[in-house]
């Protein structure tokens, strides 16, 4: 993608601005819309990493269910771009410092141009791990992780869910259930419990606990999975939990706190434990969430922010 600017009138004029939003994902895109109206100057940093990039449709938006994630992005930067103090810069944010003597900020982008901001918004969401070789190849087509997202898509079909923590295995398992219930559930070498096993038996789940070898399927479409027996076992597609995590360090850098799950501190409006530092979406709880939850929750964090800059200015 093309670096993409609105108002880039302002591009060169502009380095102060009321606040950055680093990330455009459903939670910035929803926080820059919100503080847009607001009035403020405000700056949306992107660099086109969201997780959802990989897969062809969301879904559960009301008004847009079934959306390319692309194209409710788009959407969303062209109801942006209708307010003037605010600009969207496609580039990756690879700094955050607190400047010395005050409560700015300055924010340091790859194509080494800075800026400033008085309030930051952290919503730069989380990604996936696997531990199980070539699952991008299948990962946002046939294979998923989150069942409101895509079980309906799935639902009756010969399914796998995939999950190497027994509480993991008994959730998904029992979730999915719920929209086919023909499943193998697929520990990958992990051990599980008798009582679960009987557990998932009793509803004719079958388990297998070998490690995968591979995946295999053509063009995103799973048929099937190879173990390191040798065994092959078809199907269509299934789930599966991946290992979450921040693709960045500015929570740490910035000195938030969190708590013993991982999850950013918060006064419950998105204000972090350092003033001036807001925190939306997934990154807060470095945990999965759907795209209305993430896109309230960049609503809510606007809000925080501009109460905060009524209060101050008045």
């Amino acid at each position: 993608m093309q670096k993409h600017v609105i108002n880039k009138e302002h591009y060169d004029k502009i380095t102060d601005f009321d606040c950055i939003v680093i990330g455009a994902g459903p939670a910035g895109l929803s926080a820059s819309l919100t503080l847009g109206r607001a009035r403020r100057k405000v700056g949306l940093f992107d660099d086109g990493s969201n997780r959802n990039r990989v897969t062809t449709m969301s879904h559960g938006f009301i008004s847009r269910d079934g959306i390319k994630p692309q194209q409710l992005k788009d959407i969303v930067l062209a109801e942006i771009a209708q307010y003037p103090s605010t600009s969207y810069f496609h580039t990756k944010v690879t700094e955050v410092t607190k400047e010395s003597g005050n409560e700015t900020f300055i924010v340091k982008t790859a194509d080494h141009e800075q800026y400033r901001a008085e309030k930051i918004v952290l919503a730069t969401g989380i990604q996936e791990k696997f531990s199980i070789p070539n699952v991008r190849d299948y990962y946002g087509t046939s294979l998923f992780s989150c069942t409101y997202c895509d079980g309906w898509e799935m639902k009756d079909k010969p399914l796998i869910v995939i999950a190497e923590q027994e509480k993991f295995m008994l959730h998904m398992a029992t979730l999915i259930y719920n929209w086919s219930k023909d499943i193998v559930l697929i520990t990958n070498g992990a051990d599980i419990s008798k009582e679960a096993m009987q557990s998932l038996q009793k509803r004719h789940i079958t388990i297998k606990t070998e490690p995968v070898k591979k995946l295999l399927g053509n063009n995103g479409h799973l048929q099937g999975v190879e173990f390191n027996t040798g065994e092959i076992l078809k199907r269509s597609g299934g789930f599966i939990v991946p290992t979450f995590y921040r693709h960045n360090t500015f929570v740490e850098q910035l000195g938030c706190e969190v708590d013993e799950n991982g999850t950013v501190i918060t006064d419950g409006m998105s204000r972090t434990t350092q003033n001036n530092i807001y925190i939306a979406g997934e990154t807060e709880k470095k945990a999965p969430s759907s795209v209305t939850i993430a896109a309230a929750e960049g609503n809510k964090a606007a809000i925080a922010v501009n109460s905060d800059l009524v209060s101050q200015r008045f």
